[in-house]
């Protein structure tokens, strides 16, 4: 996911998408476990728009303490 993307949601569909990420971040650890995932690189990936959307979260909850 780009970071463009993640600036235009509100800040309740950014909430609703961390919520979503970690879910499936908890799947494919789950997956990953059991040696069913052929993909590991996908958690790397997830675990990085999960840090996107929270810095975004961060960001505006700064600005608007401005």
């Amino acid at each position: 996911m780009l970071y463009k993307d993640i600036k235009v949601k509100s800040v309740d569909e950014l909430q609703k998408l961390i919520v979503d990420l970690k879910a499936e971040l908890w799947t494919l650890r789950f997956r990953n476990a059991t040696g069913s995932l052929d993909q590991s690189h996908k958690i790397k990936a997830i675990r990085k728009d999960i840090a996107k959307c929270l810095t975004e979260l961060k960001n505006r909850e700064l600005q608007g303490a401005k």
